[in-house]
Parts: C-alpha cells; sequence; structure tokens
C-alpha cells in the first residue's frame, strides 16, 4: 500500500482499534490458480507483541483453508470509515479554483502466516466469544447455548478456524492532513450536512487529525 508518510499511523492501539470496529475483514492469500480472496469476521488478539494475532473460520466447504501458499503471507484488509471529498466545500476554491475531488479513508493492512485450526474445542471456544461480542449491544443478546447442543456441535463442524500471527502491520488515515486548516473546516461542515454515519466518522476523524 502506497502511504506517504502525512497519512502513515503507526500507532497499535489505533489501528487496533479500527480493526475491532470494522472487524469483517477481506482474507487475501496465494492459491494455487493465483490470488484468492474471501471476506470473513475477525478477532484481534493483542498478543504476542508487537501486532497481536488476528483469528477467524471459515466454511470446511471453502477451499481456502487448504489451498494456500505457506511461503507467501497472508493479507487481511479492514476498511474504516471513508467519504468522498468534493472541492466544493474547500474555502480556497473561491480564493483559486485549483481544488479537485477526493477520497478520504481509513485502512489497516494486516500481513502474517495463515494458520489453519481443524479443533472443535478451539472454535467451539472461539465462535462463542465471536457471538458474545457482537451480540452484546442487543437488551436480549443471543448466545450459542440457546441453540440446541447437536445442532451446534454440527455446525461447528462444517467450520475450520483460522489464525495470523502478525508479522506486519501498516495503517493508512487520509484524513484531509494534507489540506489548509480552513478547508479541513469545510470538509466537517461538508460531511455533517446531510449527515450519515459512514460521513460523521470521517468528519470526527478530519477534526481529530487537523
Amino acid at each position: 500500500m502506497y502511504v506517504p508518510s502525512h497519512f502513515a499511523e503507526s500507532s497499535v492501539d489505533v489501528l487496533h482499534d479500527l480493526i475491532r470496529t470494522h472487524p469483517f475483514g477481506a482474507l487475501i492469500v496465494l492459491a494455487s490458480g493465483g490470488l484468492d480472496a474471501n471476506h470473513i469476521p475477525f478477532e484481534i488478539d493483542p498478543e504476542p507483541a508487537p501486532f497481536g494475532t488476528l483469528r477467524g473460520h471459515v466454511a470446511r466447504a471453502n477451499p481456502v483453508w487448504r489451498d494456500f501458499s505457506a511461503q507467501v503471507d497472508a493479507l487481511v484488509l479492514f476498511q474504516g470509515a471513508h467519504a468522498y471529498i468534493s472541492p466544493a466545500w474547500y474555502a480556497t476554491k473561491k480564493e483559486h479554483g485549483k481544488v479537485v475531488p477526493t477520497w478520504n479513508y481509513a485502512v489497516v493492512h494486516a500481513h502474517g502466516p495463515l494458520r489453519v485450526i481443524d479443533d472443535r474445542a478451539w472454535l467451539r471456544q472461539f465462535v462463542g466469544k465471536l457471538t458474545d461480542r457482537h451480540e452484546a449491544t442487543r437488551s436480549d443478546p443471543w448466545k450459542v447455548t440457546d441453540a440446541p447442543a447437536e445442532f451446534i456441535d454440527t455446525m461447528v463442524a462444517a467450520i475450520v478456524g483460522i489464525e495470523i500471527p502478525i508479522a506486519k502491520l501498516t495503517g493508512k488515515w487520509k484524513v484531509s492532513q494534507n489540506r489548509p486548516e480552513k478547508d479541513r473546516a469545510g470538509v466537517v461542515e461538508g460531511l455533517v450536512h446531510p449527515p450519515s454515519d459512514l460521513a460523521t466518522s470521517m468528519a470526527q476523524l478530519v477534526s481529530e487529525r487537523g
């Protein structure tokens, strides 16, 4: 990924936080037929330092857990807030007109060797943890134990775990840091009218990085 120095984010805590907030990652591996991409939710474990470990699961029928190069690290992409930025929002548009549209975004790329975990006890514990985290905001959260045990056993038998000890972690926060303060203020104003979840999140990032 091309990362100009003014857009680089190197804080592991910040990068992990984006992964926790946007856990649905794109897993990319080199397979026998070329590059292969799969989209799955991940859990990030901060251990071991410095970059931690990603964990997830795929369907047993998915060839990715059998067909990947052990000699080439896997890559997982996490996309945070992103938004189109109109040049009409820049104060400098009125001064000289030398402005163009762009796209702001925050992303994390995690690299590391892919490890397969075909262990039902591990998988049962993992899907329980994954479920509990994503059900936590509900007033009446569903738990894995709400389903019949034999049914869950059948479902767990149909998946395979994956684990990626992170060897390289790269972050890019392209959030108008290269614009003058008055242009950044215009971007924030433009993003919040009309409001949307992604635009509001991006407006907050622009304000924080100003």
